[in-house]
């Protein structure tokens, strides 16, 4: 959010809105047609927006606290026994994604973030959406979420895994049957009915006015600004987007170029990182420079940016030079380039491309498979086709 709502911030984008916006209402006022038709369309578009901001609070909420406290995780996939308990391959199932998620679990780390997270769930929005469970519980422990937490994972053994695991071998049907009387597993349940109950119907009936308004809105932009261009709706067809290889300045003082190098790779690398480890023949082949016909003056071209409108999706896309070649894979976009699906500003927004030498190089030099590149054309120097 903080690169979508800086790129917004550097390109004025919600001033530029108002000012759009305005011009539209004015020139909607002055003709009668189109005041009859369009003449409250923005007052409905922001009275629907309103109505929806707690509704779509409860929703973030709610699916990001879920996915993050890991014994909520452990009751999705527990829950899951009670619709077969008898099925060896559903138990089977089960006991493959427990392991993975008990694999690196700490219930003291858990419980941290239990009490933290269900702080926001139960203080920091509207407390109609919320489970009337859990309100009367941490008010009757005076808000106290640590004491909560305790209280919680003090209930429940699901955040055992040596006892969770060994019961479940034994008897799956006795966890399943065991889970109802789980109180940490009773106030998860409580939480889905909640979002469930009082979150989902009024969101998705919200979100049909809104989709109906927003299409109103753009029959309507299409009519009252007639001298303007407009995109095409392109959902599920083939897209293609075109730009110039390119750095930008984001901010003061800061310059950024529009290609990366293996260097840069390596000057991040961490050993036993999981972000930043860096594999050993990898480094052997940094070190020798040995990089094949990929290199380019002693460097491993890795990464570059350009002007290219994408957007989610797009990630795996090929990019295509001028003479038809395929120089790379679009799979990202510019931290300040986040919010070109709300407004692009080719002065900021870049999509960022993997260079296919170093595809190449990977698959050739890192991997051993040059049998893989014995099946493809390269054209080297590069031409047209």
């Amino acid at each position: 959010m903080e690169g979508r709502s800086a790129g917004l911030n550097k390109s004025n984008v919600v001033a530029k809105k108002k000012i759009y916006e305005a011009e539209f209402q004015k020139r909607v006022n002055v003709n009668p047609t189109l005041k009859a038709q369009y003449g409250n369309l923005l007052q409905d578009l922001q009275t629907a927006y309103d109505e929806f901001k707690d509704l779509g609070l409860a929703r973030d909420y709610y699916t990001e606290i879920t996915g993050r406290i890991e014994l909520f995780s452990i009751f999705i996939q527990l829950k899951k026994l009670q619709a077969a308990p008898a099925n060896k391959t559903n138990s089977e199932a089960v006991k493959k994604a427990l392991a993975e998620l008990y694999k690196n679990y700490s219930p003291a780390v858990d419980k941290k973030l239990f009490e933290e997270l269900m702080n926001i769930y139960a203080s920091k929005q509207n407390s109609r959406v919320v489970s009337s469970a859990i309100l009367e519980r941490v008010k009757a422990l005076n808000m106290n979420f640590a004491a909560f937490a305790d209280e919680v994972f003090n209930a429940t053994t699901a955040d055992d895994p040596a006892r969770t695991t060994a019961t479940l071998e034994q008897n799956p049907e006795q966890v399943a049957a065991s889970l109802g009387f789980d109180k940490a597993y009773n106030l998860y349940l409580s939480m889905a009915q909640a979002y469930t109950d009082k979150v989902l119907p009024g969101l998705n009936s919200l979100q049909n006015r809104i989709n109906n308004l927003q299409r109103t809105y753009m029959q309507a932009q299409m009519e009252v600004f007639k001298e303007k261009a407009f995109y095409p709706d392109a959902n599920s067809t083939f897209r293609i987007t075109y730009g110039n290889v390119k750095g930008y300045t984001p901010k003061d003082a800061v310059q950024y170029d529009y290609y990366s190098y293996l260097d840069g790779v390596m000057q991040k690398y961490i050993p036993g990182d999981y972000e930043f480890d860096v594999p050993e023949k990898l480094r052997d082949l940094y070190a020798k420079k040995d990089y094949g016909p990929y290199g380019k003056n002693g460097k491993m071209p890795v990464c570059f940016i350009a002007t290219d409108h994408t957007t989610g999706g797009n990630s795996g896309s090929p990019a295509i030079d001028a003479q038809g070649n395929l120089v790379g894979l679009n799979f990202d976009r510019a931290w300040e380039g986040t919010m070109s699906d709300i407004n692009y500003d080719p002065s900021i927004c870049r999509n960022i491309i993997v260079d296919i030498r170093y595809v190449l190089f990977i698959i050739d030099k890192y991997a051993g498979a040059g049998y893989l590149i014995k099946e493809m054309k390269l054209v080297h120097p590069k031409g047209g086709r």
